[in-house]
């Protein structure tokens, strides 16, 4: 894994000064590629490429990064991982386009594709995570590009006016931070969208003029500067919709077949490495699967992490313990206290680089870094919840969507504003004789479910179950538009294509890959292989849910591999008790950070809504943990956006700042 920057100006450019810059925006990401740094520079047509290398495949010299194409009119900087790339050189080599190989790096694969297909034929023919930027010497453009499902993060736009307009990218926010003629203006548009979602939704960044290329595109800068269409070369949308409209005719067993072949293969796939490999392992069915495959095709014990909790109530510990003895893997596992969790808090903002409120980004960072004392790749299971119908709220829907498919919507909104009308300590009581040992609070609850009950679509459905703020928060910010699910077939289908599209690459992947790289970990997720994607999005809701089973294909796969017994258990989630210690250890930072007059000053947020929030969670009538965290996030990277980007994230300084017990 690596990562790169880089700069493309309108006119000609000094090569010290170019190199200089490129320097210190490669330095800043140094943690993302501790192994080697370069620089690659065009003076005379503006452009320059840094990159940072994360040695993975082929650790020799023949492997470094930027890297000259053999003919040398193709120039890269690429962070990520082809694993199919032994089969793209045969490939080549059967059809007499290949020249004499240097090494064995997938990076050189990439480049010698490239000349003899073109950048959109080699990554559709390529199975992988990237990010990378190529300049062409003989036409003069600067090309990016990202891979399917958004793995690898690129940010770019251009910052300055006039003459000294310059086109800036890279793999995090902090490495365009680096060039002077980078502004910095926050985005009130972008933040409103992250004080409803707990991220930044893409394409937009937190800083304007900043976007994130879209999974699954190309974008072209010309000779002359200027920014042409983003060209598609795989669309999740379009493969839903094509799944939707062309699903799979096959028996219950068929379909378990043929998915244990195809994770099969992916997983054998992502094996590839020259270096120490292992997996994250919660003890749920997606990570388990993941390690069952791993282990039957590496033939000896696979290295597997947990992390533990001494709060038992969100300790997963103890189910990823036995499957790893089931398995016979080389097991790794660390019981962490609520101390070490908030150790990292301070780090946060950091690593993110930009407002990010996710909260299982603390033990995920920290399985990181116990995974990194003893590999530098894991596997992951990302991606299966949204594949497969692993979520809570799809279950609510589809219940919710049964229970009223014949209710007309005048009659749902008229029940809601009922269930509205009860007070809190009502709904709150009647949970506690209900003796419902839920998350959040019972009336958070009936509230949520009255926005449920009013919407008319898959996205006013996710907005009601995941919105964390409602208008007004944000001065002078508009979320922008949404995702739409309307196109697909049931309420909980939409939502699963929602968040595929949109919660999976700027939430989920966002979270590890930033929490690994923090550690220069690098993860990869069998599950977003795109023929696996492919094979979810034409499979009926039928063999994703069934009753209150989620995930019913992806239990049946992993019941060949381990008792139902240590799996079929309710969806626990890698999550931490927020809510408690932003009452109890957290609450003199919070109030630090919610302070009214603090809020005023920086003039980004409303005080009075936060402030009735804060009380009301302190108060135990509401749990307004998600709420409260997305704004002491974004007042936590406000705070710690003013320091220097100076490369301090890399392996050495996480694994010794930060330190477990």
């Amino acid at each position: 894994m690596c990562g790169v920057a880089g700069f493309f100006h309108r006119s000609s450019c000094s090569e010290r000064a170019g190199k200089q810059l490129l320097a210190a925006m490669g330095k800043a990401i140094v943690h993302r590629g501790p192994d080697q740094g370069s620089e690659w520079i065009d003076p005379e047509a503006g452009v320059g490429v840094a990159s940072r290398r994360l040695a993975i495949i082929d650790l020799s010299e023949a492997g470094n990064q930027p890297m000259q194409s053999a003919s040398s009119r193709f120039v890269v900087a690429y962070n990520g991982e082809i694993y199919n790339h032994r089969e793209l050189r045969e490939e080549l080599e059967r059809s007499g386009k290949a020249l004499a190989w240097r090494g064995t790096s997938d990076t050189e694969t990439l480049l010698a594709a490239i000349e003899a297909w073109g950048l959109a034929a080699t990554l559709k023919r390529a199975t992988g995570m990237f990010a990378l930027a190529l300049w062409d010497r003989s036409d003069r453009t600067l090309r990016l590009a990202r891979d399917r499902m958004g793995e690898k993060p690129l940010y770019y736009g251009w910052q300055g006016r006039g003459p000294g307009a310059v086109f800036l990218f890279g793999s995090e926010l902090k490495a365009l931070a680096c060039h002077p003629a980078f502004e910095g203006d926050i985005d009130r548009d972008a933040l409103s969208g992250y004080i409803k979602d707990g991220y930044v939704p893409g394409p937009r960044s937190i800083y304007r003029g900043i976007s994130k290329l879209a999974p699954g595109a190309i974008l072209t800068v010309d000779a002359s500067g200027d920014v042409r269409a983003v060209e598609e070369y795989w669309s999740t949308s379009a493969t839903i919709r094509r799944g939707f409209e062309n699903q799979l005719a096959i028996s219950e067993d068929e379909a378990v077949d043929r998915l244990e072949e195809l994770l099969g293969a992916a997983v054998r796939k992502q094996l590839i490495s020259d270096v120490p490999l292992g997996a994250f392992l919660s003890g749920g069915v997606d990570s388990s699967t993941i390690v069952a495959f791993m282990q039957r095709a590496s033939g000896r014990g696979v290295q597997t992490f947990t992390i533990g909790f001494e709060d038992e109530r969100f300790n997963e510990a103890p189910y990823a313990r036995q499957v790893a003895r089931l398995l016979g893997t080389d097991h790794h596992e660390l019981t962490i206290t609520a101390r070490d969790v908030l150790n990292v808090v301070p780090l946060l903002p950091r690593i993110y680089d930009e407002p990010f409120a996710d909260s299982s980004q603390i033990p995920t960072f920290m399985i990181a870094q116990l995974a990194r004392r003893n590999v530098e790749v894991a596997l992951t299971g990302e991606g299966a919840d949204e594949l497969f119908g692993g979520y809570d709220s799809y279950a609510h829907a589809a219940r919710l969507s049964q229970w009223t498919r014949h209710v007309p919507h005048a009659l749902r909104s008229g029940t809601a504003s009922l269930l509205e009308c009860v007070p809190a300590a009502a709904w709150n009581g009647l949970g506690k004789l209900a003796r419902l040992n839920l998350h959040s609070t019972a009336s958070d609850k009936a509230l949520r479910g009255a926005a449920m009950l009013r919407a008319r679509s898959p996205a006013e459905m996710r907005r009601a179950l995941a919105q964390r703020w409602g208008e007004g928060v944000v001065i002078g910010g508009e979320h922008g538009p949404e995702t739409d699910g309307a196109f697909a077939a049931s309420a909980a289908e939409g939502l699963m294509a929602i968040d595929l599209q949109q919660y999976l690459p700027d939430d989920i992947l966002v979270k590890v890959d930033r929490a690994a790289m923090a550690v220069s970990l690098e993860t990869r997720a069998p599950f977003l292989d795109h023929s696996i994607v492919e094979f979810a999005s034409r499979l009926p809701l039928s063999l994703k849910m069934r009753g209150r089973s989620s995930k019913w294909i992806l239990r049946r796969v992993l019941s060949r591999y381990l008792p139902e017994s240590l799996f079929n258990r309710p969806k626990q989630g890698f999550s931490i008790p927020t809510d408690e210690w932003l009452r109890g250890p957290l609450r003199s930072w919070a109030e630090e950070l919610l302070s009214p007059s603090r809020l005023r000053d920086e003039g980004f947020l409303d005080p009075a809504p936060v402030q009735a929030a804060w009380q009301a969670h302190l108060s135990g009538k509401s749990n307004r943990q998600a709420q409260l965290w997305t704004i002491l996030m974004f007042q936590a990277w406000l705070e710690d956006r003013g320091a220097p980007p100076t490369g301090e994230l890399d392996a050495r300084a996480a694994r010794s700042e930060v330190t477990i017990s």
